[in-house]
């Protein structure tokens, strides 16, 4: 909601001037590109939702010290202390906890679908908000909608989480998820995708008030169809990739989307409905892209760093946005429109060059079952142990456990062990 009113309702602030107006702007991803990853490396050691309200706690706090700020300064500290809060790989590693591995892909497409349809009621929201509460107003929103958000997750259920290699340390953690070739291959696909789309965000309005004729008031009407449009097309594609097995296909399928939707904007920017239809191309790829990207990080990553390697992949995101940022505003100044849209589809065509080295992921099946009664003090050391069991997921107030195994890997030994363990017989 700030976005796309600061540069304008921040001149007011005692002390602007456009260089910190844009630090004011850029500072919030900066710190979540640099805390992700702390953040992420004690999720893997602790419980998350404790995290996930001290991040909202910060990001609450942030927004509040910006409100009550007279001076760009102070709305600079508190836009970092509001990156600070940086748990939303946190919020994804707590995710894939309480949702079932076959059902991963919706729920990692939901999240991704909220976050998309956010930003376009945002960008909506955000000049109307201002006009009627002023900046600061606007800034105590957010503060409100942290609080609630710190609410709301009281309703998701504690998990407590077994798994082998849980003792390692931080360093070995973190360099186990840097060392992954197909990991780092994710992690470039989020920083270009989030790179693109920032610079597009940037990139484009001038675009639609120049050559479509539309209004700046009125991009929140262009944006919001094209997103939900894409998000119709997206269920089919998220639908065979899990169900078929076909995640590799498609997502690069994706990327060759987002190349042909550059490609569009190269040469018909200057017609409306060419212009349309090349953003449409693009947002239904993208949307593609943020389903996948974060079912096929929670399949590749290990299971005792799963969350670190969601906070590589977030600091990725947040690093990606702010040189989209940079990159969209230097475009601008080029004042050759046909040249800005081919250095991103060159950027597209590395990341999808890049990408080609992918390997298909490995698919675990989930198990549900209510904990036997008696139970061992090492019962979920006993499962771990078995070959093909791979997580164990306890949820005590609930009496169920949740087991993520590989199918292929269960001989009929492990199978009568499991049922032993169990007290009830294994079904896949």
């Amino acid at each position: 909601m700030i976005i796309p009113v600061f540069s304008v309702a921040g001149q007011s602030y005692d002390h602007a001037t456009p260089a910190l107006i844009g630090l004011a702007v850029g500072v919030y991803g900066l710190s979540q590109a640099i805390l992700q990853i702390p953040f992420s490396l004690l999720a893997d050691r602790f419980s998350r939702k404790p995290l996930v309200v001290l991040g909202l706690l910060l990001f609450a706090i942030g927004g509040a010290v910006a409100a009550m700020s007279d001076s760009i300064y102070g709305v600079i500290v508190g836009r970092a202390i509001a990156g600070a809060g940086a748990v939303s790989a946190v919020v994804m590693a707590l995710l894939a906890d309480v949702t079932r591995e076959e059902q991963r892909t919706k729920a990692m497409a939901a999240m991704g679908m909220s976050i998309g349809l956010s930003f376009v009621v945002a960008f909506s929201l955000g000049p109307w908000l201002t006009s009627i509460v002023g900046i600061s107003g606007l800034f105590w929103v957010t503060t409100v909608m942290g609080l609630l958000a710190i609410a709301m997750l009281l309703l998701v259920p504690k998990t407590t989480r077994h798994h082998r290699n849980f003792g390692q340390g931080y360093i070995h953690q973190l360099k186990q998820v840097l060392k992954m070739g197909d990991l780092n291959r994710l992690h470039m696909s989020v920083f270009s995708l989030h790179l693109l789309l920032t610079a597009m965000f940037i990139y484009v309005p001038s675009q639609l008030i120049e050559y479509a004729q539309i209004p700046l008031a009125k991009h929140g009407l262009v944006y919001l169809p094209l997103l939900l449009i894409g998000v119709i097309c997206s269920f089919p594609s998220i639908i065979v990739a899990e169900k078929y097995r076909k995640m590799r296909g498609i997502f690069l399928t994706a990327i060759v989307g987002v190349i042909l939707g550059l490609l569009i904007l190269i040469f018909g920017y200057t017609s409306k409905y060419i212009l349309l239809i090349g953003l449409g191309l693009f947002f239904v790829a993208f949307n593609v892209m943020e389903a996948l990207l974060p079912s096929w990080l929670s399949k590749v990553a290990p299971i005792q760093s799963k969350a670190t390697a969601m906070g590589v992949n977030a600091s990725a995101q947040f690093l990606g946005a702010f040189f989209g940022g940079t990159l969209g505003g230097q475009l601008l100044m080029l004042h050759n429109t046909a040249i800005g849209w081919t250095v991103l589809t060159v950027i597209a065509v590395i990341w999808c060059v890049v990408s080609f080295g992918l390997s298909q992921p490995r698919y675990l099946s989930s198990l549900v079952y209510r904990l036997p009664e008696n139970m061992s003090p090492h019962w979920t050391q006993d499962l771990l142990a078995i070959e093909g069991v791979e997580e164990v997921v306890v949820m005590s107030e609930q009496q169920v456990a949740y087991l993520k195994v590989d199918k292929k890997r269960l001989d009929e030994t492990a199978r009568h062990k499991m049922t032993q363990l169990l007290g009830q017989d294994l079904v896949i």
